[in-house]
């Protein structure tokens, strides 16, 4: 059942990390990782590639250290539909979670430490 709902959770969280700066694939590797994901180059990069095509994430060639990488940064389509599933998580949310793991859930956000940044 993990696979239904997978691909559309890593695609949120490339929309919501490409929000906040540019984003490129090993990076997005790495952050899905931290969060408990195992997601393959064969996966992520489609995905990439796909929120691109429909136009909710613009790329450009750049440098991260000595490395050619491609950058990806969200569109304004891309925003509009982040804003739209993160009212849908919040409903979802409401609804599936309880009182107690919704507190918990506050709780760890409240004191989650800040990412480390990329250059682009």
């Amino acid at each position: 059942m993990r696979y239904y709902f997978h691909s559309g959770f890593i695609a949120l969280h490339v929309l919501h990390h490409a929000a906040e700066r540019p984003i490129y694939g090993h990076w997005m590797l790495l952050e899905l990782a931290r969060h408990g994901y195992r997601v393959s180059c064969g996966t992520l990069y489609p995905t990439l590639h796909g929120l691109e095509r429909e136009g909710l994430l613009k790329a450009r060639e750049g440098r991260a250290g000595e490395r050619r990488r491609k950058f990806y940064t969200i569109t304004a389509a891309g925003r509009r539909q982040l804003d739209r599933a993160r009212r849908g998580v919040v409903e979802l949310a409401r609804e599936v979670l309880t009182a107690s793991q919704r507190k918990q859930v506050a709780a760890r956000r409240s004191g989650r430490p800040k990412r480390k940044e990329i250059s682009a």
